[in-house]
């Protein structure tokens, strides 16, 4: 198009019309370049954001330091474990046989093994049951308890396989509480 321009215009106008495009990109040019005014506003707005955001990080910090309690270089000690071994009364080792709980169905035997290590040691320690009359409700009853080792050593191969027999430590505090631990060694 502009070969056809050339053709229906002379030199001379085709030279006006490229004096003109360029005296129109001298006045933009000269529009785009930033005055004094200018250049000191956008350095004061720019000193103004930073201000700004040097005291939003400052509350941010405060805020964080309200929210988390002061550390205190104290040493911390672990809480306080109940002293078993200086409560115990009487303590036996026993090795209990587990081989009438493979008589039970097999989805029962290791249920039936519990209660046979609970019904050992009742017997062997004179655990005595507890009675309800109206002057023990004021004591606390006596527990059995079976420690985590000796439940998992029962059912370590499963509900249908328990062992034979396992050894234990059964521990009788002042309390007449008792405790069964799996047997050192085992």
């Amino acid at each position: 198009m502009e070969n056809q321009k050339n053709k229906g215009l002379g030199e001379a106008d085709l030279m006006k019309e490229e004096s003109e495009v360029k005296e129109n990109k001298t006045e933009e040019s000269e529009e785009a370049e930033p005055t004094e005014e200018a250049v000191e506003e956008t350095a004061e707005a720019e000193e103004t954001l930073e201000k700004e955001e040097e005291v939003e990080e400052a509350v941010e910090e405060k805020e964080i330091e309200e929210e988390l309690p002061p550390v205190e270089e104290e040493e911390i000690k672990p809480p306080a474990r109940k002293k078993v071994e200086e409560e115990i009364v009487e303590e036996k080792f026993y090795t209990i046989s587990l081989g009438k709980a493979w008589i039970a169905v097999p989805k029962k035997r290791a249920p039936r093994a519990m209660k046979m290590i609970k019904d050992f040691v009742k017997r062997h320690m004179k655990f005595e049951a507890r009675e309800e009359l109206e002057e023990e409700e004021e004591e606390e009853p006596k527990k059995l308890v079976i420690s985590n080792e000796v439940n998992e050593r029962v059912w370590r191969r499963g509900i249908q396989k328990p062992p034979r027999k396992v050894r234990v430590r059964a521990a009788k505090d002042k309390d007449g509480n008792i405790t069964v631990y799996l047997a050192e060694g085992e």
